[in-house]
């Protein structure tokens, strides 16, 4: 089977990845959210802004839109495939037409800059608290909250899924008590990435129940010649 997940406790500090090209401003933003109690990395560039993603969980991705290497809705599209994150845009393009492709990639909220930092203050805490405020599933002494992709099990500790392994559990959830075949969990948590296998989708699934700890293989069961059943009652 693949190479297990690293898994990881969660912190109560919410982390903002904060893209910003501007080294005064993205100076300024940084030191600001770390004395409201945020935990902001600062990023000044497309490439370093995705580098640093992948160093994730993270619980809101504020994004400049003109960068000098890229564009924040190109880089905001590609954090959407991989994640569910809040995403804040803040930029000076004000027009209707940036909004209306900021409001297609399902951004939390656009901020015209210039701006008031209470505002921005503001609209970082409504978006973490919305997305913390998402359902949250309970089965038997496990915790499963999908939105920030973690599980907290009976023994208090609080693991963390990689998005995709995520997209795999919330579309067992979603399914139950129906089998879902191992192609219909590729197209949904793969989509069109390059060379995907069943295999994949059976390391995923490792990786998912290993979350889960000791319960893990009873919660999803294999069903033989169709893939896999989410069997949790909450």
């Amino acid at each position: 089977m693949g190479r297990p997940v690293r898994l990881t406790e969660h912190t109560s500090t919410p982390r903002i990845l904060l893209l910003e090209d501007d080294a005064s401003l993205g100076r300024t933003l940084a030191d600001r959210l770390e004395r409201e109690h945020f935990a902001p990395v600062w990023a000044r560039s497309v490439a370093a802004a995705r580098q640093e993603f992948a160093n994730g969980p993270w619980d809101l991705a504020i994004l400049d839109v003109r960068l000098p290497d890229g564009c924040g809705f190109s880089l905001a599209r590609e954090l959407r495939r991989a994640s569910p994150v809040p995403i804040m845009f803040m930029t000076a393009l004000d027009s209707a037409e940036s909004r209306l492709e900021g409001s297609e990639i399902e951004a939390s909220t656009y901020l015209p800059k210039p701006f008031h930092f209470k505002e921005l203050l503001i609209r970082i805490r409504l978006a973490i608290q919305a997305r913390r405020a998402a359902t949250v599933v309970r089965v038997d002494d496990i915790e499963i909250d999908l939105a920030a992709m973690t599980i907290t099990r009976a023994d208090g500790r609080r693991m963390f899924l990689q998005a995709r392994d995520a997209r795999v559990l919330s579309l067992l959830m979603d399914a139950a008590p129906r089998a879902v075949s191992r192609s219909e969990i590729l197209d949904a948590a793969w989509g069109e990435d390059r060379f995907p296998t069943a295999r994949g989708v059976d390391n995923a699934i490792v990786r998912v129940r290993q979350a889960l700890g000791d319960n893990g293989a009873a919660l999803i069961q294999s069903v033989r010649g169709i893939g896999y059943q989410w069997a949790g009652r909450p």
